[in-house]
């Protein structure tokens, strides 16, 4: 035995599990009567934000929900979304969020697949859980979110919110779970083929990348955070849990539009927001008329594909300042992030925002990120060139997608966790998305990346959206196709296009055919290249500009 373990045990006095709810307490205790949540003319502090939270576990409590039992919630970011991060995981439950825009056959799914014995619902959305309850055998107890906010949807649960909330008490603060690797949340992936999958999180991951997001955003007791990205999607990216880690304001949003994002901007001097680069695009194109120019900056992360470089340029022109960062569902939401380098604020804009748009270095409280071969997981060369699979590997990665254990051995192979991403790693160790594998088109032999095709789009002035997939071609196997989104009151011919990508990129990149519409997006303000996909594959021969 080591002379340092000698009588020196881990014990109570020396040792607790890592959890974030210890997050509120702290903010209670410290901060009493700040003002922790902001929704509409409400405002609640620290000490309500405690004792609602308290309540709301101690309630669940009493109808026996406790260690491992789900709890589910389809709420918009709300008060209570937020008290649910904090309340269920207090009555040693799993928090179940769920994704607001999915269909009464996918949420039916996710009750029976995650067992849920609690479903918090906002009244919005009755309609669509009660059509989702009809396909479920095991029903679990219903709870009507009554949101002063909701502009619609009637009550169809056993009881409302704040009558649950009535049955607990405020002082009962359950303290910490048994084991940190206890289950915290689950969340399930979009269903892109067959079922969706259920990660696992625990409660030290939870804790470790809130406390990430707090030092790498750089939140403060005196940010005030607005949540334009869903609570819903990795617990909000631990957002949740990372501006009450920093005793900071969170302001709450029901909906997501450019003309209340910037009032809300001014009235509460926001000084945090996170958002999917379509939020970015949102808000970069927002009519004049919907934009307030104010007085300071405001930090807003961003992740999923890199933001064309053009739309990082107009939100700096906004006021804003773009932090690019990196994640996927499976681990707690961003796992890397493109720190900001000295010398960075003297390059040229399109240069700054070229450097921006990479995906970064890891997280600190990530232990180790690579880009690696996808067959042997050797790691490549940092030379900008080697492309290979994102692989990651430490505390903030899921305990695995539930029951479900050879899509989580596959994810895990080789002792790293596959994210499917492909990359290359500057010599700067700075990684950079070239593609999702799946979303690699080769071309004649060529491998070709969507998201190079892309930025070239988005340069172009009449483009609003882009997304380019893969389209089958009879001689080169497969071709870019191009589905565009124009800005109001422009028009644009393929030809016109298709010409203004070829003098940015190689020739052999640029689209053969371009569809003009709408694109299909996820809740998360996704595109979802899997729909293009299947559309580009019935236009097979042809070329040209189409309708969507």
């Amino acid at each position: 035995m080591s002379l340092f373990e000698q009588n020196l045990e881990r014990n109570q006095a020396n040792s607790a599990p890592l959890t974030p709810i210890t997050f509120l307490r702290r903010a209670a205790a410290v901060y009493p009567d700040k003002t922790a949540v902001i929704h509409g003319p409400r405002r609640f502090t620290y000490r309500d934000l405690h004792a609602r939270s308290c309540r709301l576990a101690s309630a669940l409590a009493r109808r026996g929900i406790g260690r491992g039992d789900t709890v589910a919630i389809m709420a918009p970011n709300t008060p209570a979304m937020l008290e649910a991060h904090y309340g269920v995981p207090m009555a040693g439950a799993v928090l179940n969020p769920l994704n607001i825009r999915l269909d009464p056959a996918a949420i039916a799914f996710i009750l029976e697949h995650g067992g849920a014995k609690v479903l918090l619902t906002d009244r919005e959305f009755s309609e669509v859980v009660r059509a989702a309850l009809n396909r479920v055998e095991n029903a679990p107890l219903i709870v009507d979110i009554d949101d002063p906010l909701a502009e619609s949807g009637a009550l169809i649960g056993e009881l409302e919110y704040e009558a649950l909330l009535a049955e607990g008490d405020p002082l009962a603060d359950s303290g910490e779970p048994g084991d940190e690797w206890q289950s915290i949340s689950l969340l399930y992936t979009s269903g892109t083929t067959g079922s969706p999958k259920g990660v696992v999180y625990h409660h030290r991951g939870a804790y470790l990348n809130a406390f990430g997001n707090m030092i790498t955003f750089g939140l403060g007791r005196d940010a005030v955070y607005l949540w334009t990205l869903p609570m819903f999607h990795c617990n909000g990216w631990t957002f949740t849990w990372a501006v009450t880690a920093a005793c900071a304001t969170h302001v709450c949003l029901r909906k997501v539009e450019p003309a209340p994002v910037f009032a809300l901007i001014e009235e509460h001097r926001v000084t945090h927001m996170c958002g999917a680069p379509i939020v970015l695009n949102m808000l970069a194109n927002a009519p004049q008329e919907a934009k307030v120019r104010f007085d300071h900056r405001v930090e807003i992360a961003t992740g999923g594909a890199a933001p064309p470089s053009a739309v990082i340029e107009a939100m700096e022109n906004d006021g804003f300042r773009v932090t690019h960062l990196y994640g996927l569902t499976e681990c707690y939401g961003p796992a890397a992030v493109c720190d900001w380098q000295p010398g960075w604020e003297d390059l040229e804009p399109k240069a700054r925002a070229g450097k921006l748009a990479r995906q970064g270095v890891r997280y600190l409280t990530l232990e180790e990120i690579m880009v690696a071969d996808p067959e042997s997981a050797a790691e490549l060369p940092w030379d900008g060139a080697s492309m290979g699979e994102i692989m990651l590997r430490g505390n903030t990665v899921m305990k695995g997608y539930l029951k479900n254990p050879s899509a989580t051995a596959a994810a895990f192979a080789g002792g790293w966790f596959r994210t499917g991403d492909l990359a290359v790693r500057h010599p700067d160790g700075y990684i950079e998305i070239k593609d999702r594998s799946k979303d690699v088109i080769i071309s004649g032999g060529e491998t070709i990346s969507s998201l190079e095709v892309e930025e070239a789009l988005y340069r172009h002035p009449k483009v609003l959206e882009a997304a380019v997939v893969a389209k089958p071609d009879e001689k080169w196997g497969e071709s870019p196709c191009a589905f565009v989104t124009l800005k109001d009151g422009q028009n644009a011919s393929a030809a016109e296009i298709i010409a203004f990508c070829r003098d940015m990129i190689a020739h052999y990149k640029v689209p053969r055919t371009v569809v003009f519409g709408p694109l299909p997006k996820t809740s998360t303000g996704k595109i979802q290249k899997f729909v293009l996909r299947e559309r580009a594959a019935g236009l097979q021969g042809m070329t040209g500009a189409l309708e969507a």
